[in-house]
């Protein structure tokens, strides 16, 4: 339950209730992720902006790895909610029950190229209060296994969309029991 009042769907702005409609029809509910944002129109629309080109438009990244991301770095910030919500979304595009295990057991455990470790230890790291000690070694090393310019801030800019979400959850308890 979160720490704050949360609109229901019916109180939200219109705008916001056009852009929330396709989700509650699809799913039954908004979560309470929704609903917080739903508080500030311009924080709604600037987060459902990020969203749509990280997460659901085809990029340079598959899915797999944004979902991977999405899962180690809420993993690590400790937001229960979006690992849930996120293991969810990783199986219904198509990762299987042990994929989604291992990427929970950590980068390590994971059965990929070790080309795709490498940018997620990267994530993992970028998440982190120290990212400020990250060089351009680092970054070459990425690019010497083969990730462009491109795919490399993608990854983290998909990292600090889930710093910012993993945060909002956190602070304001949503997916806690009351």
């Amino acid at each position: 339950m979160a720490y704050i009042d949360l609109p229901e769907f019916e109180e939200m702005d219109p705008e916001i209730q056009e852009r929330a409609r396709p989700i509650l029809e699809k799913t039954g509910t908004l979560g309470e992720i929704f609903k917080l944002l739903a508080v500030r129109k311009d924080i709604y629309f600037a987060t459902d902006e990020m969203v749509q080109n990280y997460l659901i438009k085809e990029t340079e990244l598959p899915y797999r790895i944004k979902e991977a991301i999405a899962l180690l770095v809420s993993q690590e910030n400790g937001c229960k909610m979006c690992v849930d919500v996120h293991k969810n979304i990783a199986r219904m595009l198509g990762l299987s029950e042990e994929m989604v295990r291992q990427i929970l057991e950590g980068v390590e455990a994971m059965e990929v190229p070790e080309r795709e470790k490498a940018l997620l230890r990267f994530c993992l790291r970028a998440a982190r209060k120290d990212n400020y000690k990250m060089t351009k070694a680092d970054i070459d090393a990425l690019k010497e296994s083969g990730w462009s310019d491109s795919q490399v801030v993608e990854a983290v800019a998909i990292t600090g969309y889930f710093n910012y979400i993993n945060t909002l959850s956190n602070v304001f308890g949503l997916g806690q029991e009351a």
